[in-house]
């Protein structure tokens, strides 16, 4: 089958879905494989840019820049 009649074959079968919980899980299933594309088409770094961005990150825990990754989570959460 063509990838567009499975396209087509699979959003068929998620209009028919009652599941609240399995369009969930799909919805987290399709971000989480775009970002995971978009990540693996990011060009490598450099030494230098390395360094700066470490450099960077560095200077912002110093200044008291960070954002805890748990409180990011939970506001992510609130977006669904």
């Amino acid at each position: 089958m063509e990838l567009q009649a499975r396209k087509l074959q699979f959003i068929q079968e998620i209009i028919k879905l009652e599941n609240e919980k399995i369009l969930l899980k799909l919805e987290k299933l399709l971000r989480f494989e775009k970002n995971k594309q978009t990540e693996n088409d990011l060009p490598p770094l450099d030494i230098h840019e390395l360094e700066e961005l470490i450099e960077m990150a560095e200077n912002d825990d110093t200044n008291g820049r960070l954002i805890d990754a748990k409180k990011i989570l939970k506001d992510i959460d609130k977006w669904q």
